[in-house]
């Protein structure tokens, strides 16, 4: 496949990495210099476009590649409440949106973890339920999108909890999440169920991004020729 990469940074080099690795090429580059070389034009010359940026470009990098026929897979988090707009202009255009709050194999199969845990523990209103997550310093969404999605698996499966909130909890039906950014944790994800005579908590870590940028890959394998909107869990198949 030919790989339009928009975002350059860290996460846009492993992308490339990995990409290359698995015999495909990256014809176009995007970051903070060359923004004015995110055209219809140069898109056309790429099967896919993979997008990590930050939640201020990132609705307008979405409409571009809609608008260029261009499939993209975007790993950028911060701009969920534009989610069903970004979704209909996609179908409008008949295009491909394949979104992840995390393109970790572990870090989905931890969602698919919490949740199982989430029905599991139902019965047992005397577990309150708290969540951590760590991330670098550069990383400029609280709470990360994983830990929103693994809010939102709670709040559908347990029915203990009603919403999520960074605040503090002005009921025991607010789930409160608790965001850390310090260098250079990559991010960590902990569930946590506690009562007045013990825990369980379930924790996911990310060592590196190597994992991340495979997922990214994989998606966008998965994304070519394609048409309409995807997740992790179609991927996976879980």
């Amino acid at each position: 496949m030919e790989i339009a990469l928009i975002g350059y940074g860290k996460m846009g080099k492993e992308i490339e990495k990995i990409a290359i690795s698995r015999g495909h090429s990256v014809v176009l580059a995007i970051d903070i210099d060359n923004q004015h070389d995110l055209t219809i034009e140069n898109l056309s010359k790429a099967d896919v476009a993979i997008e990590f940026t930050i939640p201020a470009s990132a609705i307008g990098n979405y409409r571009i590649c809609f608008q260029s026929g261009v499939p993209v897979i975007s790993g950028t988090t911060g701009w969920l409440d534009k989610k069903q707009l970004v979704e209909k202009e996609c179908l409008k255009n008949n295009g491909c949106f394949f979104y992840a709050s995390n393109f970790s194999l572990g870090v989905n199969l931890f969602f698919e973890l919490n949740k199982t845990l989430a029905r599991m523990m139902k019965p047992f209103p005397q577990y309150d339920i708290t969540m951590t997550e760590i991330h670098h310093t550069q990383k400029l969404d609280a709470p990360s999108g994983t830990a929103i999605t693994l809010a939102e698996g709670i709040i559908a499966e347990n029915g203990c909890k009603k919403s999520w909130t960074i605040d503090a909890p002005l009921n025991n039906e607010e789930l409160h999440i608790t965001s850390v950014r310090k260098d250079p944790n990559p991010g960590l994800h902990s569930v946590k169920y506690e009562s007045e005579v013990d825990f369980i908590e379930i924790t996911h870590n990310t060592l590196n991004r190597k994992g991340l940028a495979l997922g990214a890959v994989l998606a966008a394998e998965f994304c070519y020729g394609k048409k309409g909107i995807f997740s992790m869990s179609d991927l996976l198949k879980l």
